[in-house]
């Protein structure tokens, strides 16, 4: 006998069911951009918003979280409304209902790139691309600059000319790479990545400068369409992991890519970024005159002030009073010689005088033995006499030494010692000052060791 029954069928949950509806929605259509009416708007307490996109024949439920409607910078939501949203299709399961779980919100008509951009901005945003932190400081002087462009575009000849003016020491390397179009953004990553790798090749030579100080990428204007390619995830990534500084020059200045917020600095034109990047060298070679003329008024002061301390030094005591001193102890030493001499001759008259009358003292006594005595006593007294003029001599001599060592010390021989010499003119009298002697004058510079005879020209 054969069973006609049907086999047990199998039966799900509500739980199952809608768990199961909700990841077909989520895995099979994800995220999506919907246009449609705003109606019944809410906003809870809680920051969240809560509404209904519809057309004429269907509607939608959306949920826009606090979170999200706060990092996406959204407008005010209304009734009546037309917009596009953008968000993930789930299933709210307590109710059964599948909604929008929104993630940007725009007014109808602003474009599907336009939303792209501000996505991947806040997304490169969170993950902190373009925090300041992370912006290099762009070199004062670079002597190579590494330009990523197109090389017929008028941006590039536009940033050539001004570096020329400004800076024509400057070396430029242009990497050639379309800047529209499809597979353009991935040229102009190869480009940033082979600069890169070029300025971290080995010179071989440890002083030689880098091969590329900085880079430039740069485009002339365009609408959004045609600068597409800077706002691509790849080139933000390459410009922001450049070791070398990037500066991005994309459009004309209201226009901004997200290549210009990776970038270390944002340049409004092409034209721009080559005046940022290069340094006036007319204005360097007037701050080089300044310094330059500044240094040399400070070097005259310097030596002016050296020549009047040398002119004081020369025209001071210590030139004028080694000489006076000389001229002191010498006159004391001839005064002493003569007081000596006086002395002695004073001495010896009288004590000849003594003898004299000693003598007829003796003549008329007869006696020889107080003569011999009194003879001895001149002897004594004429020892005495020559100790007393030795004393007075030695003590002379003893002035008249510190006298010389005064003179040692303070006197010009003890200048010429020390490196100076003293010019003079022919009647023998110190040279001053270069406007006391004229050309075809001999002259003697003299100096510690002998002199040096000299003819002025």
């Amino acid at each position: 006998m054969v069973d006609l029954l049907p086999t047990q069928p199998q039966v799900f949950s509500v739980y199952e069911l809608t768990r199961a509806v909700r990841a077909c929605l989520e895995e099979g259509i994800g995220e999506v951009w919907v246009e449609g009416e705003i109606s019944n708007y809410r906003k809870q307490a809680s920051g969240h918003q809560y509404f209904t996109l519809k057309d004429d024949r269907s509607q939608l439920s959306c949920v826009f979280f606090r979170n999200t409607a706060t990092a996406a910078g959204a407008t005010a939501l209304a009734d009546g409304m037309q917009v596009q949203a953008y968000g993930g299709l789930t299933v709210y399961e307590s109710r059964g209902q599948y909604q929008l779980v929104v993630g940007l919100v725009q007014a109808r008509g602003v474009g599907a790139l336009q939303a792209r951009f501000e996505a991947l901005k806040r997304k490169l945003f969170a993950e902190g691309l373009f925090d300041p932190e992370r912006k290099q400081e762009l070199p004062a002087f670079p002597l190579t600059v590494g330009i990523v462009t197109s090389p017929t575009g008028a941006a590039l000849q536009d940033m050539l000319n001004i570096l020329r003016r400004r800076a024509p020491w400057m070396r430029v390397l242009v990497h050639p790479v379309r800047v529209q179009g499809q597979g353009a953004s991935l040229e102009i990553v190869n480009a940033v990545q082979e600069f890169n790798a070029w300025a971290q090749e080995p010179s071989g030579q440890p002083s030689a400068p880098k091969a590329v100080d900085l880079i430039v990428v740069a485009r002339g204007g365009g609408s959004i369409e045609d600068l597409w390619e800077f706002n691509e995830e790849i080139v933000a990534r390459a410009i922001a992991a450049s070791a070398l500084p990037v500066v991005s020059a994309v459009g004309h200045e209201i226009d901004f890519t997200i290549a210009d917020f990776a970038a270390d600095l944002r340049a409004p034109t092409p034209s721009a970024a080559a005046e940022l990047i290069a340094p006036d060298t007319g204005a360097l070679l007037e701050r080089l005159s300044a310094a330059a003329e500044i240094f040399e008024r400070g070097l005259r002061d310097r030596v002016e002030r050296n020549r009047e301390r040398l002119v004081g030094f020369a025209s001071g005591a210590l030139e004028k009073e080694p000489r006076r001193r000389l001229l002191d102890a010498r006159q004391r030493l001839d005064l002493a010689q003569e007081g000596l001499s006086r002395a002695a001759a004073d001495g010896l008259r009288e004590l000849r005088s003594r003898l004299d009358e000693k003598s007829c003292c003796l003549r008329v006594a007869g006696l020889q033995q107080s003569l011999e005595l009194r003879v001895k006593l001149v002897a004594t007294w004429r020892e005495k006499l020559g100790v007393v003029m030795c004393c007075e001599q030695a003590r002379v001599k003893s002035r008249l030494r510190e006298a010389e060592g005064l003179l040692r010390v303070l006197g010009p021989q003890a200048t010429l010692e020390r490196g100076y010499s003293i010019t003079l003119d022919e009647r023998g009298e110190v040279i001053r000052s270069a406007a006391s002697t004229s050309t075809g004058v001999r002259i003697r510079t003299r100096l510690a060791n002998g002199e040096i005879v000299s003819v002025v020209d």
